[in-house]
């Protein structure tokens, strides 16, 4: 039986692309494949739990939706199983990843969004990568990353394409973001669907 390497399990809303302000449960895995320097997600293991366990602290929560997170949780043993106790229970699985590697079995979720990282553009080779995804969301490390965007948005094919504002050293950098996103746009103007702003509501609203 697998046993799961977590970071924690908690309630809140969703904060980010498309599902914005939807109440989940989240669970977010230790562990990372990448070492983004700004990254703002704590990856040391608190916790180490079977399918069971998991499920009953899902189950604590009153939640229908479950968004599995990290971390990089396709790097964990045994995700599969823990997907598929999760829908056989009846919940909405979304997934949250890097998209270096694909999930083995990505017809499982519900909803993927995908978080390519422009400092490790090396890293996403065609043979393991994502390529498939409900929506894409690249953080704005600086505004010269349009190639790398750009990039990202040919080898993934997705309904939404979203630019997130950097958090660093308690500052968001949202005029960054938006400068990059018009810059995009008007690199190829009548773009369906146009890249959007995610704002990052969680961090607005001062939530987890």
């Amino acid at each position: 039986m697998s046993v799961y390497h977590l970071r924690s399990i908690f309630s809140s809303l969703q904060g980010e692309g498309r599902n914005s302000g939807r109440p989940a449960t989240f669970v977010r895995f230790a562990t990372c494949n990448l070492n983004c320097k700004w990254c703002d997600a704590h990856k040391s293991e608190r916790l180490a739990l079977t399918v069971t366990e998991v499920m009953k602290e899902v189950e604590k929560r009153n939640n229908r939706s479950v968004v599995i997170t990290g971390g990089e949780p396709t790097i964990q043993h045994g995700l599969t199983d823990l997907v598929r106790a999760l829908k056989g229970s009846g919940y909405w699985v979304a997934l949250e990843t890097n998209g270096v590697n694909r999930p083995h079995h990505p017809e499982l979720f519900d909803y993927i969004s995908v978080s390519p990282k422009s400092e490790y553009s090396a890293r996403y080779s065609d043979e393991r990568m994502l390529h498939q995804a409900n929506e894409v969301r690249i953080v704005a490390v600086t505004d010269e990353i349009s190639a790398f965007c750009r990039n990202m948005r040919e080898r993934i094919t997705a309904t939404d394409y979203y630019i997130s504002p950097l958090e660093q050293d308690g500052k968001i950098h949202y005029r960054r973001a938006l400068n990059l996103l018009v810059k995009l746009n008007k690199l190829t103007p009548g773009i369906t669907p146009p890249w959007s702003l995610s704002i990052q509501m969680h961090k607005v609203l001062g939530i987890r």
